[in-house]
């Protein structure tokens, strides 16, 4: 095997044991306390100790993880995760935390996203506005079509823009929040097309008429209409989950 090749091949399986480790660790497999044993990992993964050691970096720089001296890398508790990390909402959005995260992050896009709309009303240029309309405008013929896939990239295009369409650095950033939250949506079980699909389509409508219009305050109000009615939405959906 060349040293290229198994660069790539060791690379795999790095991102194997990111993704296994922070899944188990996500769902309480690897709770709080436990010590992560690298003699233990090696034989199950059948990887290097090299392999596992950047495995544990990249879970220690999402705060999941932490070596301590004389105990080992130690399993920390959710309040020290980084919980805005598009990887660690991913994990989060596949187990029995998908409810409350959707809760939690629902909750800050409502404070955050109409305050967005605003200042991306008053500074986006006529190309971006064009663009969010392009994507509400994409978004309604996807429900049509039963699309879900083309929905959930036209709502990602479209909140993506608006935060990015701010002006605001900080706010710009949290576009990739968003786009990992939707994304957990496309588990068959709570797939993007619903029975709310065209009225939340018509909702996006307005807040892009809104931000064409230069009207700041039209697309704040738009914008929390959005937010408080897809809040009602997975209301809906969580109190007809099994077992909720």
């Amino acid at each position: 095997m060349t040293p290229g090749l198994q660069s790539s091949r060791e690379r795999g399986l790095h991102a194997q044991v990111v993704d296994v480790l922070g899944q188990e660790i996500v769902d309480g497999r690897l709770g709080p306390g436990s010590i992560v044993n690298l003699d233990e990992l090696a034989v199950r993964f059948s990887v290097s100790r090299s392999v596992l050691r950047e495995s544990l970096r990249v879970l220690q720089s999402l705060g999941m993880v932490e070596p301590r001296q004389r105990v080992g890398t130690q399993v920390l508790p959710r309040a020290s995760w980084d919980l805005m990390s598009p990887q660690i909402i991913v994990w989060r959005g596949r187990g029995p935390e998908y409810h409350t995260q959707m809760r939690e992050l629902l909750e800050l896009r409502l404070g955050l996203e109409p305050v967005a709309a605003r200042l991306s009303a008053e500074r986006l240029d006529p190309l971006q506005a064009a663009l969010v309309r392009q994507a509400a405008s994409a978004m309604v013929e996807a429900g049509v079509e039963g699309d879900g896939r083309k929905y959930l990239e036209a709502d990602i295009a479209f909140h993506s823009a608006i935060l990015h369409g701010s002006g605001n650095a900080v706010i710009g950033h949290f576009a990739t929040t968003v786009e990992a939250l939707l994304r957990t949506r496309t588990e068959e079980r709570r797939f993007t097309i619903t029975e709310y699909t065209p009225a939340s389509a018509a909702r996006h409508h307005a807040l892009a008429d809104a931000l064409a219009d230069g009207d700041a305050d039209g697309a704040f109000a738009a914008a929390q209409a959005l937010i408080t009615a897809t809040v009602a939405e997975f209301d809906d959906e969580r109190e007809a989950a099994p077992g909720l």
